[in-house]
Parts: C-alpha cells; sequence; structure tokens
C-alpha cells in the first residue's frame, strides 16, 4: 500500500515536471519570423500580382500567383508551410474576420437591391425620366458626379449606388462603361476623403493619437492636392468634351454603340429581366433615400450616438462594416415592404431577386477574396515595418521636401497592397511623430500628403477594393477599368507631387491649392490640345458594334 503511495507520489511529481517544463517550453518558444521579413521582398507579390493582371487582363489567376508568391517567400520554400500559410493564416483567416464579412453581406444586399429595383421598373422609369431632362452626353456624366459628390458617407456605398443609378442613363446617351467606371471611382475615395462626415474621416482621426485627430483632418482638407485635383480633373474634361489614352478609344467605340469594348463582354450577353410596367421613379428613389438613411443611421448606433455621443463623436468612432451592413438590410426591408405595398412585385419575386442579386456580385466577392488574402501575405512578411522604417529614416533630413516624398511613398504603398487605410495606419503615426512638436503646419501638409498618396495609389491598384467596387458598380470588365483609368490617376499625381513640393516651402493653402489647381486646369487644355474634342453626343447614332484588337 505504501509502495503504491510512494509511486503514485513520484508519478505525479514526474507529470508535473513535465507539464511545467512543456509550459516553461511553450513560453520560450519564438513566433516564426520568415527570413525576408521587413525587406523589399515583402512587396514583391503584390506588384507581381498587380504587373500579371495589368499584362494578361486576367485578374482571378493574377492575384493567385501573387498569394502563392507570398506563401512561399513566408515559408522559405516549404511546400506544407506554403499551403497552411495560405489557406490557414490567408484566405480563411480574412474571410473569417467579422469587418470582412461584414462587407461582403452588404455587397450582397445592395446587389439584391439592384435587382430589385430594376425588377420592379423603378431604374427604367428613373432612366426615362433622365432622358426626358438631360440632354446629351455632358449632361449624363454631369449628374454621375454630382449624385457621386452627393453620397460622401462611404465609397462602397457610393460606388454600388451611383453605378445602379446612372447606369441606365450613361447607357442612354452612349457614355462607355469604362468611362462610368471612371467617374464612380472619382467621386469615390476622392470624395469621402475630403468630407468630414464619412467612414474615412473616422479611420483617419483613428490614427492620429495624442492630437485632436477631427480638426487635423479639418485642417488638411485644403492640402489633399490628389483629392481635389481628380475632382478638378473630372469635371474639366468633362466640360471639355476630351479624353486620351485608352479612355478616348472606348469613348469612340460607345457613340458607335458599342459601351464596353472588350471580347470578353461579361456583362453584354447577361440577360435583362421582366421589367414592372407599374414601376415609377418613386420605386428607385424612395428604395436609394431609404439606403442612405438608414446607413447613416447604422453607422452613428455603432459609435454610440443612441448612447449618449455627440454627432461628430459617433462618427469618428462608428464601425463602418457593421453600421453598413445593419443600414442596408433596414433598406432592403423598406424596399420589399414599399414593393408589396404597391403591388408593384410579388412577394415570391421579390426573395427571387435575393439570389439573382447575389449572382451579380460573385465577380466582385471573388476579386476582393483573393485582394484581401494577398494583403495578409504581404503583412505577414512585413511590408508595413519595411515601408515605415524607411520613411522614418529619411524623414529627419530635406523636411522641406518631405510631403512630396510621403504621397509618393503613399501612392506606392496602397498600390502594392490594395488598401488606403493600412496606408493610414502606417504613415500617419510617422508623421506625427517627425512633427508634432517641431512644425505643426508641415505635419498637417505631410497628413494629407498621406492621404493623398493613399487615395492615389488605391485608384491605381487592380487589387484594391474601391477600383473592385467601382468596377461592379459599372459592370464594366476589372482590368478594362484599371488600364482606362491608369492614365487619367496618373495625371493628376504628377499635378498633385509638384504642388506638394510647393507646399513644403510655402506651407500655406491660400497660395498652394489655386497654384495646384492652375497647373490642373493647364494640363487639361494641354491634352485637349493635343487629342481634340471628342466629338458626337451619343443620340441619334446608329447602334454599332467594334471590338478592340486586345
Amino acid at each position: 500500500m505504501k509502495k503504491n503511495i510512494k509511486r503514485t507520489a513520484v508519478l505525479s511529481m514526474v507529470l508535473v515536471l513535465m507539464f511545467a517544463t512543456t509550459v516553461f517550453g511553450a513560453e520560450q518558444t519564438e513566433e516564426y519570423v520568415p527570413a525576408v521579413y521587413a525587406t523589399f521582398w515583402a512587396l514583391v507579390p503584390p506588384v507581381v500580382a498587380i504587373g500579371l493582371a495589368l499584362i494578361t487582363k486576367e485578374v482571378y489567376s493574377s492575384l493567385f500567383i501573387g498569394v502563392l508568391m507570398g506563401g512561399i517567400l513566408y515559408s522559405g520554400f516549404s511546400f506544407e508551410g506554403t499551403i497552411t500559410h495560405i489557406f490557414e493564416d490567408g484566405m480563411i483567416n480574412v474571410l473569417s474576420d467579422s469587418y470582412n464579412v461584414g462587407i461582403l453581406i452588404f455587397l450582397v444586399i445592395l446587389g439584391t437591391m439592384v435587382c430589385l429595383m430594376n425588377r420592379a421598373g423603378g431604374s427604367a422609369a428613373f432612366g426615362q425620366f433622365a432622358a426626358d431632362h438631360i440632354k446629351g452626353r455632358v449632361g449624363a456624366e454631369l449628374a454621375t458626379i454630382l449624385l457621386g459628390c452627393l453620397i460622401f458617407i462611404d465609397d462602397y456605398f457610393n460606388c454600388l449606388t451611383v453605378g445602379s443609378v446612372m447606369r441606365p442613363v450613361t447607357d442612354k446617351f452612349k457614355v462607355s462603361r469604362a468611362k462610368l467606371a471612371y467617374l464612380i471611382d472619382a467621386t469615390a475615395a476622392p470624395i469621402c476623403i475630403i468630407a468630414p462626415i464619412s467612414s474615412w474621416a473616422a479611420a483617419v482621426t483613428g490614427f492620429v493619437e495624442g492630437e485632436d485627430g477631427f480638426s487635423i483632418f479639418v485642417r488638411a482638407i485644403p492640402y489633399n492636392f490628389y483629392a481635389i485635383l481628380t475632382i478638378v480633373m473630372m469635371i474639366g474634361m468633362v466640360l471639355l468634351r476630351t479624353e486620351f489614352g485608352s479612355m478616348k478609344f472606348h469613348e469612340k467605340n460607345a457613340l458607335k454603340g458599342d459601351l464596353y469594348t472588350t471580347p470578353g463582354r461579361p456583362y453584354d450577353t447577361e440577360k435583362q429581366p421582366e421589367v414592372s410596367v407599374r414601376g415609377t421613379v418613386l420605386d428607385l428613389l424612395i428604395p436609394i433615400i431609404s439606403l442612405i438613411i438608414c446607413c447613416m443611421v447604422g453607422m452613428l448606433y455603432t459609435g454610440g450616438f443612441f448612447s449618449g455621443e455627440d454627432f461628430v463623436t459617433a462618427f469618428s468612432q462608428s464601425d463602418a462594416s457593421l453600421g453598413l451592413t445593419m443600414g442596408s438590410f433596414f433598406g432592403l426591408l423598406i424596399t420589399i415592404g414599399l414593393y408589396q405595398v404597391r403591388r408593384v412585385l410579388k412577394f415570391s419575386e421579390c426573395m427571387a431577386c435575393i439570389p439573382e442579386g447575389f449572382k451579380s456580385m460573385v465577380p466582385a466577392i471573388m476579386i476582393l477574396s483573393f485582394a484581401w488574402t494577398l494583403k495578409a501575405m504581404t503583412d505577414s512578411l512585413g511590408a508595413d515595418v519595411y515601408v515605415a522604417t524607411v520613411v522614418a529614416s529619411s524623414a529627419r533630413s530635406l523636411l522641406n521636401f518631405l510631403p512630396a516624398i510621403i504621397f509618393v511613398v503613399g501612392c506606392f504603398l496602397a498600390f502594392a497592397t490594395g488598401t488606403s487605410w493600412g496606408t493610414f495606419g502606417i504613415l500617419i503615426p510617422i508623421v506625427v511623430a517627425v512633427f508634432e512638436n517641431s512644425n505643426p503646419d508641415l505635419m498637417i501638409i505631410s497628413i494629407s500628403a498621406c492621404m493623398a498618396g493613399a487615395v492615389c495609389g488605391d485608384h491605381c491598384s487592380p487589387i484594391s477594393d474601391t477600383t473592385i467596387m467601382a468596377s461592379a458598380g459599372a459592370q464594366c470588365e476589372h482590368v478594362n477599368h484599371v488600364t482606362t483609368q491608369l492614365p487619367y490617376a496618373v495625371t493628376a499625381a504628377a499635378v498633385s507631387f509638384v504642388s506638394y513640393i510647393i507646399a513644403g516651402f510655402v506651407q500655406s493653402a491660400w497660395i498652394a491649392l489655386p497654384i495646384a489647381i492652375a497647373l490642373m486646369v493647364a494640363t487639361m487644355f494641354v491634352i485637349r490640345a493635343v487629342n481634340g474634342v471628342l466629338k458626337g453626343e451619343g443620340t441619334n447614332v446608329p447602334m454599332m458594334r467594334t471590338r478592340a484588337k486586345m
């Protein structure tokens, strides 16, 4: 009996020692760090993916190759490590993230609402109303810009709403889908980044620690040259009726009746659903207005407005994903209820729009999923640490040129990662740390340069979520949208770069902003002199089809 007790005691001590050793060993285990962590190699996967997408015009395989390369670099060319990292740490991880899931639900609900409005005849009625009141292509494009400027709450919401409302109108006046996608994209992020009440303002203010983030955001608006100049350029090109680059070819084809100019023509073959003859303009306006109000209320709710927070604070700390998801859900309920009361659609027809709406968003969901996974690969390789180190090491030198340098770095980082908000999170804290106790004016200019660079890179990147949304909203082939928008974005970026050099020295928005606008206007007149005026108003033009030689 005593021997058994002694044996039991010895075994217990051994187990305790083993357990303690296991725990101690676990605590001593260092987290795995890839050999290429925080080096230039961290930026190679997204650059390869973007390059392949632009060259091959095929976005899915290009993004997957970028993801695969990220997994290989992370694992050190281990097969098992690569597969595990891609799926467990990458795709499954990003698709289980609550914020990303909220965005996907928001996409599906908006796709359903667009299908409902089309089936109810609201979109057709609004298209006919606009055709009776809008005269010519210029009017259709200006109306698209105006609507885009009015929907400043969130860029996702902007892209899909403007696209669904204005697509029938621009089609009527033979505006190419590529041009519509550009107008949508140019009134999404650029408007949101200079709107104090928006999800973007909330994101930026959250990255400015130790300062009044909202006040800094407002003071930075006049220095946000890329956003302002993009709007100036967009309106100017419409009024001057000139185009350049591949966009000019698309617009010429559109005047002949070909709105797509792509061999694949992914949206041209879609079957048009039966449309209710009882639909009116109100069947589109009431759902859209309800959606806007509900999304605003949803964002305010997540920010604590109904718990006592003031309006500005509630917006600054709102959860855009959750707020937009809840808001769009109630907007969908209101839309279905409206159509039941008006007897425009049967309940079974409304329910049939749910899978149809989901199906219409599948391309955007797939590209977003790959883009998020690629970003996860880039993060795991320490791209943010590498860029932060490079910027911080050179921040103290050439202070007057720093806004221009920050702008270029922001462009490249957002282009490579496809995220504006991630760029804010990396660069803004560095700028604040460098300037907060030395030169507050230059800090404001540099923060604005960071925001402008992030939006610029976001515009140029095929893996940007906003660019993907603009393609989906316009029903334009994604790579086609990127290639036609790129010359416009690069032009605005070049003028912005020069403007930031000027702003770094004069440090006055009253001087720098007028000079920037004057440079942009002069550039547009040069473009018009070189490319001429695009003739034709898109009315009374025989329907013809021409295809681009790709």
